[in-house]
């Protein structure tokens, strides 16, 4: 967003009701009620572009020009979280199997990889069918070069995949 800033380029990010500072408990929350809450900033901030990064192109409302970068399918998503979680299970004793784990969440909600997700959110992630929206360009992660952030062990931040994604969000502007 700063490098964006730094091309002229005004933006935004919604915060989401039970993320970061949020009082609102995650597990209640839902991509549906995620998605009304974006469209609600959107037509606020009178947004005419958006830029959703990973699963936040889940959260797009219709109608929207602009760039997805790498998109994530939901149920590619919890199948990760799900095996995240058996893995540590196996590595502490436990044994689990993501199908029982699968099958308590759509029902009781289930906690994943530190976030408890609602039975309502996990169900919507099994569910979800994702293709991108109309209007929306989707940027491969080989565009942007480097190494996905989402891919790291740690937390990370690499200044040229910032600087490659600004420039093309900020040519996309250009030519539009």
């Amino acid at each position: 967003m700063r490098r964006l800033d730094a091309k002229g380029i005004d933006c935004f990010l919604p915060d989401l009701a039970g993320c970061n500072e949020s009082l609102a408990p995650h597990g209640d929350q839902s991509i549906a009620h995620w998605r009304q809450a974006v469209a609600a900033a959107a037509t606020h901030f009178r947004a005419d572009r958006v830029l959703a990064i990973r699963s936040g192109a889940w959260l797009l409302p219709e109608g929207c020009a602009g760039w997805a970068y790498a998109p994530a399918k939901p149920a590619q998503v919890l199948r990760g979280m799900l095996r995240a979680r058996t893995l540590a299970a196996r590595e502490g004793g436990r044994s689990e199997s993501a199908d029982a784990l699968l099958a308590e969440g759509r029902q009781q909600g289930l906690e994943l990889a530190g976030w408890s997700l609602g039975a309502v959110l996990v169900r919507e992630l099994d569910e979800g069918a994702f293709a991108l929206p109309e209007g929306l360009i989707a940027i491969e992660q080989a565009e942007v070069g480097g190494k996905p952030l989402w891919l790291r062990a740690e937390n990370d931040v690499d200044p040229a995949q910032a600087d490659a994604l600004a420039a093309i969000v900020a040519a996309g502007m250009a030519d539009a």
